[in-house]
């Protein structure tokens, strides 16, 4: 599966378009490309502090925050791997807390790309490579990761031996990878179930769960579910606005508590919890080019279940004047259909360098209107404002608002 990506950094943009030489587009995902990318880089992902592993369709990048920020509270110098990006590609590789600099990511991807001359690896199969190398290289307590797809066959489940594995919400997305059902999707997420490891599990529907069940005790692993074996803390609240964000907060300390490699108390985690940050999870913009003083919201919703999420985010603030836009991939109508109630008005937009759902055609099927770009669309509308419906959308208007993660 190819990606679009940009990098402003000449070095990155070169690198990223000799990768794209390198990979026949076949829509395969698997394990045999990424295992024979890290052998040839000498299997660094064997040499790594104890390992995080996040699964699930929404909530793992809210939780892989989480789970950092509870880490780093209690002393410990943490690698995250998570992705897509927002703005810069740099921000899915952070080497003991801080993200991997221009310089350090074109030195691994170099040498990650010398290897798969020979391979032939995706962009997301080089960038896991030089995650785990430039992981193995620096030193650190613990490593946080990211499934990017799935997670039987992702590139991230070579991991032997994590200290605790995690599934957060598990809803319909990539079907043309994972299946078409429920049941088919959860058992690939549990794919990253191990021998004799905690698996953490937030609650399921009931063929979800049946499923994951299945997977956990073919493999052995330790299941723990969320209301049957751990109660869900409702005072573990952090700082990103939700009632689905409580629960991914619980997951991440359960994975803490879960695992006994590193030392991390509640009283630490919940002062970690307090400092985290996770961009474009009804984030509210700055005052910037963006924004110029009005009330302007973020939140990626790009699939049906984080679309629900957002509603119920809305239902409890009030409506808002709603600008969307959404990959041509997704399904524009569940979505648009979960936050039209809360809408004050409706506009699409296009998304910048990516295949989208057409304005026009969605402005006539929901009674709204359709704008040439983000700008245009938020200068005819006051406040409060909402952007959604793709987190390469949230990116843009990131990019645009003058805010780069960090």
């Amino acid at each position: 599966m190819k990606e679009v990506v940009r990098a402003d950094d000449p070095r990155l943009a070169a690198l990223i378009a000799r990768q794209a030489t390198q990979y026949a587009d076949d829509d395969q995902i698997g394990l045999d490309r990424i295992t024979a990318l890290l052998d040839a880089l000498g299997r660094p992902h064997d040499r790594l502090p104890p390992v995080f592993h996040v699964a699930g369709t929404n909530g793992k990048g809210s939780t892989c925050a989480f789970l950092r920020a509870g880490l780093e509270a209690a002393g410990h110098r943490v690698h995250v791997f998570t992705s897509p990006h927002l703005v810069r590609y740099n921000e899915r590789i952070r080497l003991a807390g801080k993200l991997i600099t221009d310089t350090q990511l074109a030195d691994v991807m170099a040498r990650v790309l010398d290897a798969n001359d020979a391979v032939g690896g995706s962009l997301f199969e080089v960038n896991t490579a030089a995650a785990f190398l430039a992981f193995a290289e620096t030193p650190a307590d613990a490593v946080v990761l990211e499934v990017g797809l799935g997670g039987r066959l992702d590139a991230t489940n070579v991991i032997a031996a994590p200290v605790a594995c995690g599934i957060a919400s598990i809803g319909l997305d990539h079907q043309h990878f994972l299946g078409d059902t429920l049941p088919e999707i959860a058992a690939e997420k549990a794919g990253i179930a191990r021998r004799g490891v905690p698996l953490l599990c937030l609650a399921q529907p009931p063929e979800a769960r049946s499923a994951i069940e299945k997977v956990a005790a073919d493999i052995g692993a330790n299941l723990l579910l969320e209301a049957r074996d751990w109660p869900l803390d409702r005072a573990l609240v952090p700082p990103l606005p939700g009632a689905h964000q409580v629960r991914n907060a619980n997951l991440a300390w359960q994975m803490l508590a879960s695992q006994s490699a590193l030392a991390v108390t509640e009283t630490q985690f919940r002062a970690g919890l307090a400092t985290a940050t996770w961009p474009a999870r009804f984030q509210r913009l700055a005052d910037g080019p963006l924004t110029r003083g009005v009330e302007t919201w973020l939140d990626g919703a790009h699939n049906p279940d984080a679309a629900a999420a957002l509603a119920a985010e809305l239902a409890a603030r009030g409506p808002m004047h709603l600008v969307v836009g959404i990959l041509a991939n997704k399904d524009a109508a569940s979505i648009v259909d979960l936050l039209a109630p809360h809408a004050l008005s409706l506009t699409f937009v296009p998304i910048p360098d990516h295949d989208a759902h057409d304005p026009a055609a969605l402005a006539i099927r929901f009674n709204g209107r359709a704008a040439a770009s983000l700008e245009e669309a938020l200068a005819l509308l006051p406040a409060p404002r909402l952007i959604a419906g793709s987190l390469y959308l949230a990116g843009h208007a990131l990019t645009l608002n003058g805010e780069r993660p960090d």
